[in-house]
């Protein structure tokens, strides 16, 4: 079922006001993803979750500190016209301006047949979420500039994120961004595998296909893909 309406159920929060210290790097809010634009339906560059994933992130967040580590969320409740964005996108064949960094290796023609896009996604249930790990304290992070020249998302220099090495970039349309693909190892395995098993148990499941995404085990809507924006005005 989807859900249409200009604000969130009572059941959703910001994830800052859960948790302060989590980074934010919400990449649709920016022309830095495989779109090259700005995503439909980011107002604000928020983590909006359920209020059970928020408290669960915020448990996971705290083993992490103690290990000299940070979360840092990438993308957290998606609306269906954000995903509705992804499929427009996806079928326009003669765009592919972000090929270079994010789907190198990937034909467009390939996006749906191989999963990397889909007309549903678990983040407009509220209860999915992107997210890696910064080592402490965070180095800084220079922001995209658009037109710049692109790095492939494999590649051992990429896009100088602040997080620690997985192999991979965000948003990587890889078989290399598979969590557990033989092919990655040392410290980016050892990277994967950490932030794997705390986010487990803290009560999130990884989707094996990608590294970056895990969804809370008892998420609260599991039937309902909701398509409020992604502002502090969709609060309530």
């Amino acid at each position: 079922m989807t859900a249409t309406a200009s604000a969130a159920p009572r059941e959703f929060v910001a994830l800052r006001d859960v948790d302060p210290t989590i980074l934010h790097d919400i990449r649709y809010t920016t022309s830095h993803n495989f779109v090259g634009t700005p995503i439909r339906g980011y107002v604000q560059p928020l983590c909006l979750l359920t209020k059970p994933a928020a408290k669960a992130l915020r448990a996971a967040q705290r083993k992490v500190l103690r290990m000299g580590y940070t979360l840092k969320v990438y993308d957290c409740f998606r609306p269906q016209r954000a995903v509705d964005h992804f499929v427009e996108w996806a079928r326009d064949l003669g765009d592919q301006k972000m090929k270079t960094e994010f789907y190198p290796r990937v034909d467009k023609t390939r996006l749906f047949a191989d999963g990397y896009i889909a007309e549903k996604s678990g983040h407009s249930r509220g209860s999915t979420l992107d997210v890696t790990l910064v080592r402490l304290p965070p180095r800084w992070q220079r922001p995209y500039f658009p037109g710049e020249p692109l790095k492939n998302c494999y590649a051992p220099v990429r896009f100088p994120d602040n997080t620690v090495d997985m192999a991979t970039g965000y948003d990587c349309f890889d078989t290399l961004s598979h969590t557990d693909d033989p092919r990655v190892t040392g410290a980016a395995r050892e990277h994967r595998q950490l932030l794997k098993t705390v986010l487990a148990e803290a009560g999130f499941g990884n989707l094996p296909e990608e590294w970056w995404h895990f969804t809370l085990n008892d998420e609260p809507f599991p039937d309902t893909y909701f398509d409020f924006p992604v502002s502090r005005r969709s609060l309530r």
